[in-house]
Formats: structure tokens, sequence, C-alpha cells
């Protein structure tokens, strides 16, 4: 997201004109089954919680516009072409050996990382922003489950991938604090408050009773 505000022609060339390529080489070659990696902030400025696919708001960065666009060309095409494809709409990712290290870090890894090493915690905003984190198992199911989906109403539509909670930045320092201290590493450092990030949703929690229903999608971690 933040890359794409610094530089939205890149952004758009990757996310929109090669996903376009995707589709067509698929079609193309007449696949069957086509998931692809839909995103959390297609849900832009919306305020309600939790998030259900019918319903969004508008885009807060041209990453959310480029996603959004995808989504659209995928309904083109199953109107156009009888393509079938699934978008699975992922709610913060994590899980083992993800990088802790650059500008675009996941903040569990970053912050796990930082407390480890001693070094300072940043925190966007007031601590207060929420997210909706899905260990990385959970999201394999989904994908695995995506692939040999059987049922029509499942096709040509985008699910919700998450877990349907909702943790505060404040609340995961604390929570990440409580796993170190179980296994040894003691963290008190403060964390430091700086400005809201420009293109960030303020809170992102899934309704996945979608996935549930047409899916079968039934995740097994909580964060």
């Amino acid at each position: 997201m933040p890359r794409s505000l610094a530089d939205p022609i890149t952004s758009n060339a990757t996310n929109i004109d090669r996903f376009l390529h995707l589709l067509v080489a698929a079609r193309d070659a007449e696949v069957k089954s086509f998931i692809y990696a839909a995103s959390s902030f297609t849900y832009g400025d919306h305020p309600g919680l939790p998030k259900v696919e019918d319903v969004i708001g508008k885009p807060l960065s041209p990453y959310a516009v480029t996603k959004y666009v995808n989504e659209l060309y995928v309904d083109v095409f199953a109107r156009s072409y009888g393509f079938a494809a699934i978008g699975l709409r992922y709610f913060n990712v994590f899980g083992r050996r993800q990088d802790p290290n650059g500008a675009y870090a996941a903040v569990i890894p970053k912050w796990t990382a930082a407390m480890i090493q001693g070094d300072d915690i940043f925190i966007n905003g007031d601590g207060e922003t929420s997210r909706d984190f899905c260990y990385v198992e959970n999201a394999v199911q989904a994908n695995l489950l995506s692939a040999i989906a059987t049922d029509e109403a499942a096709q040509n539509e985008v699910h919700n991938v998450a877990v349907g909670g909702c943790t505060s930045l404040n609340q995961l320092i604390q929570a990440l604090r409580q796993a170190l201290a179980d296994n040894g590493v003691c963290s008190d450092r403060l964390p430091i408050y700086r400005d809201f990030r420009a293109g960030d949703v303020r809170h992102s929690q899934a309704d996945i009773g979608k996935a549930r229903r047409l899916l079968d999608y039934a995740p097994v971690f909580d964060l």
C-alpha cells in the first residue's frame, strides 16, 4: 500500500496490466480453476464491521484500486467467456519465517524481531487501529478448498479469508510481549507513537460466513 502511494504507475502496471495478461492466458489455455489473491483493502473507507463481501467503500490507496479492478475484470471474464475464478480477500496473514526486515515488513514479524533485539517499536497512530490477524495455515486451507471447490455458487465470487477477530495494535504489542516472556525473552520498552499512515484502513474485521458456507472453510488458528 505505501509503495503504491509513492509510485502508482508501477503499482497499476504490476497489479492490473499483468493480472489481465494472466487472465487472458488462463482463458486461452482453458484453465478450469483460477484462484487469485484479492485483498481486504478493497473495503476502503466503509465503516461497517465485520466486513461483508458485497459491501465496500471508496478505495484509500492506488493499491486498493488495483485489487478492486482485478475483481471487476474477473467478473467480466466470467460473464463474457464463461471463465471460472475465485478471489480470496486475505486479512493480515502472518506466520513462520515471515521476513521482519524492509519497509514493507508485516507488523507481527517486525515487532517480534524488534522486541527480541531490544530495538524501538513504532506505532502509526494511537494504537487503537485494529486488524483481523490470520495465521498462514488458515490461508493455505482456504486456497486448497478453493482449488477443489465444486459448488457453483462459490465460483466467480470473492471470499474473506480471516478468523473474524479484531485486535488493536496496542493489544497486539501486549500479546507479543507475553508470548516472548513465556519463551524467556523480556521486552519492556514502550512503543513510540507517530502519525497515522496515509491510505491505512482504521478498523478491519472479516465476516467469514460466506467462505464457511460455500468453501467449507473452517479456520483452525486464531491469533
